[in-house]
């Protein structure tokens, strides 16, 4: 018994049919999204918390924000830049802008991270919106954090777009695939 007619223009009308359905897969046509960055080389950006401790001196550590201009505003020294460093990099241009300004002679400033930007999850999920990153977060994990997949969702891949540098990206992610903050994920409907 065969699934298409055997009338030979009603065959061919059915063929195409399932084929342009097939053709019609959403997110199909995106490009595969580049592979996330090793956690060690996370790069801060605006919106992320970081706790700088200065050690010895109680007046510089606190906690502070990226500014939307990419600088957190540290006391007696005025803004530092921060967007595109590592917690590392950071630590090391806050002791520079400490000597620069003559504030402390040796500074021992230790960063790290308290909060990162959200990740926002989107489509086909129970409930889509804006949700705080964690370190190791994959697709699948994002979509878990935003209530799970609906029955209509593509459960295979996603879309994520990432901006880097300024630049957004939009590709198509696997389930395993890492997010990181700041990243746009959206789950497609599945055509039936």
């Amino acid at each position: 018994m065969s699934f298409l007619p055997n009338r030979p223009i009603a065959r061919g009308v059915a063929l195409a049919v399932f084929v342009a359905l097939a053709g019609c897969a959403p997110g199909r046509d995106l490009p595969p999204l580049p592979p996330a960055q090793a956690a060690t080389e996370y790069r801060l950006g605006p919106g992320d918390a970081v706790r700088l401790i200065t050690f010895g001196e109680e007046p510089l550590t606190g906690e502070f924000r990226v500014a939307d201009g990419g600088t957190i505003a540290l006391p007696l020294v005025g803004a530092v830049r921060a967007a595109g460093l590592t917690p590392h990099e950071l630590e090391r241009a806050v002791a520079d802008a400490l000597r620069r300004g003559a504030v402390l002679r040796n500074p021992s400033v230790s960063a790290e991270v308290i909060a990162y930007r959200p990740i926002f999850v989107l489509g086909e999920v129970n409930r889509p919106g804006q949700y705080p990153y964690q370190p190791g977060m994959t697709v699948v994990t994002a979509v878990a954090v935003a209530g799970g997949f609906t029955y209509r969702a593509v459960e295979d891949y996603a879309s994520v777009l990432r901006t880097t540098n300024g630049t957004a990206i939009e590709g198509k992610a696997p389930r395993q695939a890492f997010v990181q903050p700041g990243d746009v994920v959206t789950v497609f409907e599945r055509r039936f």
